[in-house]
């Protein structure tokens, strides 16, 4: 089996983290991943990335994580994707399958409200996991779900309680979501690791998107 990282940061993005794309590229090759997808936090989150910027200039320095992590992965043979976490009122979403050059041309992302958003997204065929969904943090008032605009749940986060992660499955379960797990790694020496794995070396975001879709992946 495959192994891939699908919730990790970079410093390069994420105001919380602390480990650059290409010490995470590192860090997963050493630890027998065969790839990452970069989930840096986006704008409307906790993200480096100054306000005043234009779209374009706010998308280039969003990208420079993953650039940084797709560069030293082609050095090392680790597998590097493009993907970011879109917050909304303290819930997170996993947003997977579409490009940088996607985001440049889609400014509207940010002018629309948390269910459009999600439709937005997998009409133009990403896909959206909810990220940690029963997380409790002081700066959290209210634990927002949307089990109809999601196409699955992180039921596996390395970073949350096992009460958290047992109240996600039991979420996914109940409304036939698809299962993930994710390390949400801001800095390159986390003990536990967790991830999504597959038959085969994945080829394209597009073929992640459609083997999460067929539910031809295992979760570890």
């Amino acid at each position: 089996m495959f192994k891939y990282e699908t919730h990790v940061h970079t410093s390069e993005a994420s105001a919380c983290a602390s480990a650059t794309g290409a010490a995470q590229a590192m860090f997963y090759k050493s630890r027998g991943y065969a790839g990452i997808i970069v989930t840096d936090h986006f704008f409307n989150g906790n993200s480096a990335i100054p306000r005043e910027y234009t779209w374009e200039e706010k998308v280039e320095c969003f990208a420079r994580g993953y650039e940084n992590a797709k560069k030293k992965g082609n050095e090392i043979g680790l597998d590097v994707y493009f993907g970011w976490e879109y917050s909304y009122k303290g819930a997170d979403f996993l947003t997977y399958g579409l490009s940088k050059e996607w985001l440049k041309e889609n400014p509207i992302v940010m002018d629309l409200d948390v269910n459009s958003y999600c439709d937005f997204i997998r009409d133009n065929g990403g896909i959206i996991i909810h990220a940690h969904p029963f997380r409790e943090a002081s700066y959290i008032p209210m634990i927002h779900l949307l089990p109809r605009k999601c196409d699955g749940v992180e039921i596996v986060n390395s970073n949350r309680t096992e009460f958290e992660n047992k109240m996600a499955a039991m979420y996914c379960e109940s409304y036939d979501l698809l299962p993930f797990a994710g390390s949400d790694n801001h800095s390159a020496n986390q003990d536990k690791l967790n991830g999504v794995s597959f038959e085969k070396r994945i080829e394209s975001a597009g073929e992640f998107v459609n083997l999460v879709k067929n539910k031809k992946y295992r979760l570890f």
